[in-house]
């Protein structure tokens, strides 16, 4: 039996001052929490700005890393990196968060590992008078941080789920779900997005097939070995959650002698990813621009440092579908283009 229907999490970003999902300006002005404190603002020293990903080694957050520390030191700030051990690691990033408060950064960027999980931590470093912006994940609920920049990621899975609903044609779809976790807003998101795209009710029984992956290459392979036992030749999608599982699906179809049979799609722009793309192991993914999430919260955290003033609301830093094999009515690009704005 597949697992329940991811249910549908209604992100609302709400501003204090100003009105409007979408918000950008910024809003509010914060208190500072006395002198000396992580929260004073308005010095005109170098500023202190704290990183906290999911995990040191994935290329996604290797790129948001180091793009954050190119944009602090351009204006003469630092970046002070800290991470989870593995995707999922919340009490990590709680003491990674508690960490950062101590060394007295003016601003924390976090990438949650559970949207719910570090609400407690967040909340403690606000306290403080530290402005806590999320990257690439938002938290539930949505305002536990000021702002977030990220990737809208239910577009994001409409977009690979629109491309491959077009590749199918009128071929029924029969579909395995390699997904992330129902905790990780990103990985519900994606999910329902992708079954939004391809016209399809959350508890389609169109799905014969799901896993929980963790985004990782060895479990997703390893996942869909067990799947192809028990759905055999049925499959013709493969939804993945990111390029590694993507990977790791593929590498399980061709040793089964499927590869080349079946739709396998993923989400992220990955270097690695859009050169699969383009040896035909994946028919598309969806870029997303960690460069760009990395020094837009970077700049919103130097500003408030500066003026005391904060960024609100859900920024959206953008998806690209990256295909060689475009389809009528839907927009994209091509290999070449994803070569020359991937990262990892």
């Amino acid at each position: 039996m597949k697992p329940p229907a991811f249910r549908r999490h209604t992100v609302v970003a709400t501003a204090l001052v100003c009105t409007g999902v979408l918000a950008v300006s910024a809003c509010t002005t914060s208190k500072t929490s006395g002198p000396g404190s992580s929260g004073d603002t308005g010095s005109s020293g170098p500023i202190k700005i704290g990183l906290v990903t999911k995990t040191e080694t994935n290329p996604y957050f290797v790129k948001l890393r180091d793009s954050a520390k190119a944009a602090a030191q351009a204006k003469g700030d630092s970046v002070i990196a800290l991470a989870g051990k593995f995707d999922g690691d919340n009490e990590g990033q709680v003491t990674a968060i508690e960490n950062l408060v101590q060394q007295g950064v003016k601003g924390i960027l976090i990438t949650p590992s559970n949207s719910a999980g570090v609400l407690g931590a967040i909340k403690q470093a606000q306290d403080k008078g530290v402005v806590v912006i999320a990257l690439d994940t938002a938290t539930d609920p949505a305002d536990a941080v000021a702002a977030t920049y990220a990737t809208n990621n239910e577009t994001a899975g409409k977009l690979i789920g629109q491309y491959v609903k077009a590749r199918l044609g009128s071929t029924k779809p029969q579909l395995v779900m390699m997904d992330l976790d129902p905790s990780a807003s990103v990985g519900v998101q994606r999910h329902n997005g992708f079954l939004e795209g391809m016209g399809l009710p959350l508890n389609t029984p169109d799905i014969i097939g799901s896993a929980l992956t963790q985004g990782d290459q060895t479990k997703a392979q390893q996942a869909m070995e067990n799947l192809l036992q028990r759905v055999g030749g049925k499959v013709n999608v493969v939804y993945n959650i990111n390029e590694p599982a993507a990977r790791g699906a593929y590498q399980a179809l061709k040793e089964k002698g499927m590869a080349g049979k079946v739709l396998v799609a993923g989400i992220d722009g990955g270097c690695q990813g859009v050169q699969n793309v383009k040896s035909g192991q994946l028919v598309g993914t969806v870029m997303q621009f960690p460069k760009k999430m990395a020094e837009d919260g970077v700049n919103a955290v130097i500003d408030y440092a500066k003026t005391g003033k904060k960024p609100s609301g859900f920024i959206d830093t953008g998806a690209t579908l990256i295909t060689d094999k475009p389809v009528a009515g839907l927009a994209s690009k091509d290999t070449t283009w994803g070569a020359q704005n991937c990262w990892g």
